[in-house]
């Protein structure tokens, strides 16, 4: 990177998930020298203190790019999203959560009231300091004033169901490969296209240097049931790899290590639902015409297909919560 230019502004977001993205940016490694050479980091709340005034006292596209990662799920994100949208040139849907939804996104299979009947009600974790069952507010009355909490939404949203994103990090969290990338593509304004994933458009099996042959599955087991070798496609030897449909970009990390892809990249362009892709991919190597016996191979392998075919991308799918049918 050049020092020749002065420095731009950086900003890093951290909404609906668990921090890991934040996190992974130390995994540019001695390369974050040269971030702080080349940016004044204006937001980052795992890392240095912040304050939300400060972001919004600053002029309209000041910031040269925020890195958002996570969700939306509440009110205080949806704020966030739409503040940082409006200071920030270019904004990135930075890891999983902020694309797709990720893991949170899939308590978008219930609504609010069961989200918090499972964290509250009688015989949950919380029952011991929390007899009455008292509910988060968004607001309540003390004696010292009114105390505000964020609204915690029916439904979480990824950051372009929220706001309009520039550019696509996927990954949980992404490769420090691709967050150099992007950082260098902004520094020298080399951007891709707008709306494009920084990454490769291929799927993981191209990165995989497994040994692959005629796919005809009998029985579908979990990770847990069998030490698979080393060489051989690991969906060939019954363990549901999702490489078959989720865009590359990672290395093939997982087969690596002899665990199957679990899909943290999610779509490659033009796929519109990746839970539906790799439905099909699986369709297609269940060795089986009986209805009877996909079924129990289905059933008995795959005892979670939502979780399983919508890990990481429920929340960007076609899929959504059936609408209530108003009374009277």
């Amino acid at each position: 990177m050049s020092n020749d230019k002065p420095k731009g502004k950086l900003a890093i977001y951290w909404a609906a998930s668990c921090g890991g993205c934040e996190i992974s940016i130390l995994a540019i490694d001695e390369k974050i020298l040269d971030v702080a050479a080349a940016f004044d980091i204006v937001m980052f709340p795992c890392g240095a203190d912040g304050k939300v005034r400060d972001i919004e006292r600053m002029a309209d596209g000041s910031i040269d790019l925020c890195l958002f990662n996570g969700g939306i799920r509440t009110s205080e994100q949806e704020y966030m999203a739409q503040l940082m949208r409006r200071k920030s040139k270019v904004l990135v849907a930075f890891g999983s959560c902020a694309c797709d939804g990720c893991i949170p996104g899939l308590a978008n299979m219930n609504d609010r009231k069961q989200v918090f009947d499972t964290v509250y009600k009688e015989g949950s974790s919380t029952t011991p300091v929390n007899p009455q069952d008292v509910r988060p507010q968004a607001e309540t009355n003390v004696p010292e004033g009114t105390l505000h909490l964020p609204i915690f939404y029916d439904t979480l949203k990824t950051l372009d169901q929220t706001v309009e994103v520039d550019y696509y990090l996927p990954g949980c969290p992404p490769e420090a490969e691709n967050i150099w990338k992007a950082l260098v593509a902004v520094l020298e304004g080399k951007l891709p296209p707008k709306g494009s994933v920084i990454g490769v458009n291929t799927t993981v099996c191209d990165e995989c240097k497994r040994k692959r042959g005629e796919k005809k599955i009998k029985k579908f087991y979990r990770t847990w049931q069998i030490i698979p070798d080393e060489e051989t496609c690991l969906l060939e030897q019954g363990l549901l790899c999702c490489g078959i449909a989720t865009r590359a970009g990672c290395g093939a990390l997982c087969p690596k290590v002899n665990s199957p892809c679990i899909g943290c990249h999610g779509a490659n362009d033009g796929v519109t639902d990746f839970g539906a892709r790799l439905m099909s991919g699986i369709a297609s190597v269940i060795d089986s015409n009986d209805p009877d016996e996909i079924d129990r191979i289905i059933s008995e392998g795959i005892p979670d297909p939502v979780g399983t075919l919508y890990r990481f991308t429920l929340a960007k799918s076609q899929l959504r919560r059936k609408k209530k049918v108003a009374s009277g």
